[in-house]
């Protein structure tokens, strides 16, 4: 399997929602495709600190992921790579395609300078944390969310 790692662009936004809902953790909180995904995609477009990215395979977007770059003061002023919103098409898992999205995430995160690379994993998500484990992340901090 061939991947292109791309920015996504407005044309991929209602495969990227349907990827990132079809998650039972997730579906609820996401929605369906609509206009506050549209504001979400062109605010995230805009911004220089961040790149939504598609993993496509024979011109199908199999997978996503939005990459944040946070310049930082903590650890002697080093910049961060946040990861969010990995999602891998349920059909199309098991074949590598995330680690090499995040082969891809790291690769961008050290051409922008960032010396740490973190990403939050809903505590639902048991396989998830295995594969992250697998990369070599280590479940170093609690998180913690309140909505506003």
């Amino acid at each position: 399997m061939t991947l292109i790692f791309r920015e996504a662009v407005r044309g991929d936004l209602e495969r990227i929602v349907e990827l990132i809902a079809d998650d039972a953790v997730a579906a609820t909180r996401t929605g369906t495709y609509g206009a506050p995904h549209l504001a979400g995609f062109e605010a995230v477009a805009a911004s220089p600190d961040n790149e939504l990215v598609v993993a496509e395979s024979d011109g199908e977007v199999v997978g996503v992921m939005q990459l944040t770059f946070i310049p930082g003061i903590s650890r002697n002023g080093a910049a961060r790579l946040l990861v969010e919103a990995v999602r891998v098409d349920k059909a199309q898992r098991g074949q590598g395609i995330g680690r090499l999205m995040m082969e891809h995430a790291h690769e961008r995160g050290r051409a922008r300078g960032c010396v740490l690379a973190q990403l939050t994993s809903d505590k639902q998500r048991p396989e998830a944390h295995r594969f992250y484990r697998n990369l070599g992340y280590e479940q170093s901090h609690e998180g913690f969310k309140l909505p506003l």
